[in-house]
């Protein structure tokens, strides 16, 4: 982490503007605030329903809600990322996210339980990883990739801390005394984190060579970024239907229920290792050909499940190829902006981009399970998912300015 350094003719402000705690801090946040408020869901949600009574259906929809609320929250929290850094934004969310979760725990009904959600995406957009992005991507100039990448293997671990933590404590507490725990951790790790680690000055956006390159509106109505977008997002709903259908897809194929979990976990170590390796393929591939290829093998591990019966092993390797991937398209997401249009409206452009990917991911388990039935099972809605992933990376292919920019921070972007 000491090595991730800028120089002043780059950031235009120095190394001493960069706080020297935001990095570890943010990794601290990033696995803390993704593990309590996402990860511990999906362990809880038997529990809850087993002793509310409310439907599996409901509260699933309670959770997609908050996924929702977090994309279109994202872009007006992406303005004032832009104006004013991470400090105030972060902090707040943290707040917010330590208030829904105990008005989680505590909610009395289904109603309340769902406002709770509600006000969780809020949280989300303000502290989990858009924001955090944003922060490294300003602070950091060109050494952004090693920092998003050091963030993100951070995020990695999340569900590998936290799944079993909240199942431990599971164990012996209700779900409402689980989230009650979980919110004071949350609040203990990630209120200072954030308030005290991120004081650092904001750094003025970069000057811009070209106000029409980097001008916020021309460039979410160009014909690379709709272009990219709907990539990002027809990938995002095949990628995310892809995780939520691993178990079952494996189950049908005769893995035991526990197996087949072990093989959902080893993707995500998978995960954690692709994304050691993106600086790697960053620096021997063009933006375009990168996206492409990412896009095209996430598809063809998602055709490799529909098609391939066993044995076991073999499955559980194509688990962790398709992690691999997945890793890697995370941090392609975090550098899609400052790839192709530089850092000047980082927050805003990044925000717009993620919103509709980060939709579609909250909609692809319902749609996912809506229509496994329609098309003769799992393996069937693999190959459909295949199919979208197919289309994406054909779309992606346009997703980049037809001629090379110089980026606000010196360098020049190229396909």
């Amino acid at each position: 982490m000491t090595n991730l350094h800028t120089s002043e003719a780059v950031t235009g402000t120095g190394d001493r503007s960069r706080p020297r705690a935001a990095l570890p801090a943010l990794c601290a946040t990033q696995i803390t605030s993704w593990g309590i408020v996402y990860y511990a869901f999906p362990v809880l949600n038997p529990q809850i329903t087993a002793a509310t009574g409310w439907s599996t259906t409901a509260i699933t929809a309670a959770f997609s809600g908050a996924l929702l609320v977090s994309a279109l929250t994202g872009i007006p929290v992406g303005r004032i990322l832009d104006r004013r850094g991470p400090r105030a934004v972060m902090t707040t969310g943290s707040v917010l996210g330590v208030i829904a979760v105990l008005a989680i725990a505590y909610a009395p009904n289904l109603a309340a339980f769902t406002a709770a959600w509600l006000l969780a995406g809020v949280a989300m957009a303000a502290s989990f990883y858009q924001p955090a992005f944003a922060a490294l991507t300003r602070w950091w100039g060109e050494d952004r990739v090693r920092a998003l990448t050091v963030v993100t293997l951070a995020g990695g671990l999340a569900s590998t801390v936290f799944a079993p933590l909240t199942a431990m404590l599971a164990e012996h507490l209700s779900w409402r005394s689980t989230y009650a725990v979980l919110a004071l951790l949350l609040a203990l790790v990630t209120i200072p984190a954030h308030a005290l680690a991120l004081r650092g000055p904001w750094p003025p956006a970069p000057a811009s060579p070209s106000q029409r390159d980097t001008n916020s509106g021309s460039v979410t109505c160009s014909r690379p970024f709709l272009m990219l977008a709907t990539a990002l997002t027809l990938n995002s709903f095949a990628m995310y239907a892809v995780v939520i259908a691993l178990v079952p897809l494996l189950i049908s194929r005769g893995a035991s229920p526990t197996a087949a979990a072990w093989a959902l976990g080893l993707g995500g170590a998978g995960q954690t290792l692709g994304r050691a390796l993106y600086a790697t393929l960053a620096n021997r591939t063009g933006v375009t050909t990168r996206t492409v290829a990412l896009i095209t093998l996430g598809g063809t591990t998602t055709a490799a499940f529909a098609t391939v019966s066993g044995p076991f092993p073999l499955l559980v390797g194509i688990a962790i190829a398709a992690g691999m991937v997945r890793g890697n398209l995370t941090l392609l997401q975090a550098t899609a902006v400052t790839d192709r249009w530089g850092t000047t409206r980082y927050g805003r452009l990044s925000a717009l981009l993620a919103a509709p990917a980060t939709i579609a991911s909250a909609l692809a388990p319902f749609a996912g399970a809506a229509l496994a039935g329609p098309l003769g099972g799992y393996p069937g809605l693999f190959i459909a998912l295949a199919s979208a992933s197919a289309a994406a990376a054909l779309l992606a292919a346009g997703g980049t300015p037809s001629r090379p920019r110089h980026r606000t921070d010196g360098t020049s972007a190229s396909p």
